[in-house]
């Protein structure tokens, strides 16, 4: 099944992100890689493609994964939590309707 699962930044936490973002974006390679992500990326702080020091106010991942328990592991451990970047995450079921 699919899942949601969001991200929320801590305020100021733009270094710490900047620091973790390869290890981030290896285990989101690594979901691709295996055909169980259907998109991800960030939410700017502001509107804008390139936030620059504005940052960032958290991120949005939609993967496939056993359950939910399986999906919130894997969030758990995301360098994003490891590091302090996230202040709370949450993970949801998704059924997609569209497209």
């Amino acid at each position: 099944m699919w899942y949601v699962i969001m991200g929320f930044d801590h305020p100021e936490s733009l270094d710490k992100r900047k620091a973790a973002r390869p290890a981030h974006l290896a285990r989101l390679q690594a979901l691709q890689s295996e055909g169980r992500i259907r998109l991800a990326g960030p939410f700017p702080a502001i509107d804008s493609t390139e936030p620059g020091p504005a940052g960032f106010r958290g991120s949005l991942i939609v993967a496939e994964f056993e359950s939910l328990d399986a999906a919130r592991a894997w969030a758990d451990a995301d360098p994003y939590v490891e590091t302090g970047v996230y202040a709370r995450v949450d993970v949801q079921p998704f059924i997609q309707v569209m497209p």
